[in-house]
């Protein structure tokens, strides 16, 4: 089947591409547009070429569906596909409606004249993947919309709306009504004018104080863009189309392309573009399985949790009914929701109007009854079994059948909630991320009983409400929380053996973690890692644990909420302050353990933490509790604050190198006063390790 249609319009030939859902340049593609252009070029009656896509996209840019296979890079690549459209004896209209980015542009811009739709999405977005354009988008897009505005738009990646454009020489037309027979109109009209054929290539590009333009540009991008090398590249390449004949710089532009693509920051950005994608593929749960219908939702709980999940929901235009057992914190609940929205509107993101809107679907109640015509309860109560059990008693009286019932706890066994209702195959876990109505990450947690169904309605039910959805299987803390666990547990024997908090801290903070453990801690609450280390305690008497963090808790130094926890903090600020008493604390907790303090390198404290999460990553992908080592990225991308450049701990230990990251463990393990059991290699880390292979 051909990934092209070829029509007659009289003398106009029309390529249409056809590639579903946008178009991209796959192989099929390239190889039908060349094969159109030369059926065009022989037939004498042929006088003009039209080349459109779908109302969707004229060409979202590369197929994704080839990365990484030979098809990406074989014959007709999309550079010799531009130079077809731009050395064709006819001329070449591209008829641009919808998406028209990254390849698909450059596609456009090879052609002689472009005519374009109001609305369509104009974009060289590939420095989002950390690269640049690599089939001559940097040179050419000055050439037609001037350096200054073509560099904006290629070191943000952001589209832009065609009608922004207009006034510019990148298009020669822009569509009132319909596209295809405007451009039929256009493509008559140049060839009855007798219009010479235009060639981008040839256009000259000035800019007026070309150096000191570029020397300012560098510096700016330099500082936004840090950890990644693609932005500087583009300032390199646009500076290259203003300064250098079109072959020199593209082949500038190519070569450094090449470059770039080698870069571990531009495998980690792949890496999580494909993983977003991945996560959302669950391999026995097919993708035409029925959803559940949800137009009403309710949530169980104002608190924190409880209100920003609910805004998650208003936001997307879906009425929720928030229950509460007290008139006071029901109201509570509902005045923090209105000042977040508030709060919103001052910044300029939403409108007076919008925020009433929201506010108008949102419906307070103090009892269950108001639930039962709910599609979907979420419960967002305190994290104990027994609150837990009363509230999905409640829930299973009420709900009316088929409606799903979801509790967003963050640690508890969903296989036991599940069992307190009548109806286990509706209940699933949903682990929103606090703030929740900011963070993207939701943890799905599927429960042994949880019907298929109910999992592709939650996950469909994530992208109405712009979440990044993750399958967990059912185990103690899910993916995130059950590595962090590991992770908190590394940095605390870092406190016994010589570091401090600070230290600590501003080791994982200056290797790109948004946040290191102990200010992350005090955000949370002290008390929430208290209340599980005491049920270790009780569970896992064999497991050691460092005993000062419960000093610290037991003095009330809960974190944040308390102005005291392993800082100090001042009223109204967030700023963590390095407490002396906390540090004396530690050292006297060394002496009575016999530790002998020592310096640690921050490189020290890095490796062993995020080791820590890497093998216990590797335990949950053993254990089937995570399908895929790109969805534990995905989690800790979205919901951790690792570092988007270095691709989520997997991807992190895959660029080290699994035989390292095993060698590294097994030094850790000799540390006279570690525990050899916690470095003790997961069965798949010390497999893969083994055999040379990488968990991705």
């Amino acid at each position: 089947m051909s990934s092209t249609i070829y029509e007659l319009h009289g003398q106009v030939a029309v390529i249409a591409m056809n590639n579903p859902p946008v178009n991209g340049l796959g192989f099929e593609l390239r190889r039908d547009i060349v094969e159109g252009l030369a059926r065009a070029d022989a037939d004498a009656n042929v006088k003009v070429v039209v080349l459109i896509g779908s109302p969707r996209a004229f060409s979202g840019g590369a197929d994704i569906r080839e990365f990484g296979s030979p098809k990406a890079t074989a014959e007709p690549n999309l550079n010799t596909v531009i130079r077809h459209l731009e050395n064709a004896r006819k001329p070449v209209v591209a008829a641009i409606g919808g998406a028209c980015m990254g390849g698909g542009l450059e596609l456009a811009m090879g052609c002689h004249f472009r005519v374009a739709a109001k609305g369509a999405q104009i974009a060289l977005p590939e420095v989002k993947l950390g690269l640049m354009p690599g089939a001559g988008g940097t040179q050419r897009l000055p050439r037609l919309i001037g350096a200054e505005a073509a560099l904006d738009m290629i070191v943000s990646g952001n589209p832009v709306p065609s009608e922004q454009l207009k006034d510019s020489a990148l298009f020669d037309e822009m569509i009132e009504h319909d596209l295809l027979p405007g451009a039929v109109r256009f493509a008559e009209r140049i060839v009855a004018e007798g219009r010479p054929l235009k060639r981008v290539r040839d256009m000259k590009v000035s800019l007026a104080n070309a150096e000191g333009f570029f020397q300012v540009a560098r510096d700016t991008v330099r500082a936004a863009a840090r950890n990644f090398p693609a932005p500087l590249k583009c300032v390199d390449a646009v500076a290259a189309a203003v300064t250098m004949p079109f072959e020199e710089g593209a082949r500038f532009e190519r070569e450094s392309f090449l470059q770039l693509m080698q870069t571990p920051e531009s495998r980690a950005l792949r890496h999580a573009f494909f993983g977003e994608r991945a996560a959302a593929k669950i391999p026995d749960v097919p993708e035409n399985t029925p959803l559940r219908k949800i137009e009403k939702m309710a949530v169980i709980g104002a608190g924190t949790m409880g209100g920003g999940i609910t805004m998650n929901f208003l936001s997307a235009g879906i009425p929720v009914t928030l229950l509460e057992v007290k008139q006071e914190a029901l109201e509570k609940g509902i005045a923090t929701i209105r000042k977040n929205y508030e709060a919103s509107a001052k910044k300029g993101r939403l409108t007076a109007r919008q925020v009433e809107e929201r506010m108008t679907l949102l419906e307070p109640t103090l009892s269950y009854d108001d639930l039962k015509d709910a599609d979907m309860a979420i419960e967002a109560v305190f994290e104990d079994i027994a609150v837990k059990e009363e509230v999905f008693r409640q829930l299973d009286e009420v709900m009316k059948p088929g409606a799903i019932l979801a509790s967003n706890t963050s640690t508890l066994d969903v296989n036991k909630i599940a069992d307190f209702t009548r109806r286990p195959q509706d209940v699933i876990g949903t682990h929103f991320f606090s703030p929740a109505h900011v963070m993207k990450l939701l943890e799905v947690v599927r429960g042994a009983k949880t019907a298929k169904d109910v999992l592709a309605t939650v996950m469909s039910l994530a992208k109405r409400i712009k979440k990044t959805a993750v399958v967990s299987g059912v185990c103690d803390g899910f993916i995130g929380n059950r590595m962090v666990e590991q992770y908190i547990r590394q940095a605390l024997f870092l406190l016994e053996e010589g570091a401090t908090p600070g230290q600590v801290d501003r080791a994982l903070e200056g290797w790109g973690m948004a946040m290191g453990p102990f200010r992350m801690s005090d955000l949370a609450g002290n008390d929430i890692g208290w209340a599980i280390r005491k049920r270790r305690y009780r569970e896992q008497p064999g497991l050691k644990y460092s005993k000062i963090a419960d000093r610290l808790c037991e003095q009330g130094r809960f974190g944040q909420k308390t102005g005291l926890g392993w800082y100090r903090y001042e009223a109204g600020r967030r700023d963590a302050i390095p407490d002396p008493v906390v540090d004396q604390m530690i050292v006297e907790h060394s002496e009575e353990i016999g530790a002998q303090r020592r310096k640690i390198s921050d490189e020290e404290i890095v490796r062993r933490l995020i080791f820590a999460l890497v093998n216990e990553g590797a335990a949950i992908l053993q254990e089937g509790i995570s399908r895929r080592a790109s969805d534990i990225d995905m989690v800790y991308l979205t919901g951790y604050g690792f570092p988007l450049h270095r691709g989520g701990p997997m991807l992190y230990a895959d660029e080290v190198g699994l035989y390292k990251v095993v060698d590294s463990m097994k030094r850790f393990a000799a540390n006279p006063h570690g525990d050899p059991g916690f470095w003790k290699p997961a069965a798949l880390l010390a497999k893969l390790a083994s055999e040379g292979k990488s968990f991705n």
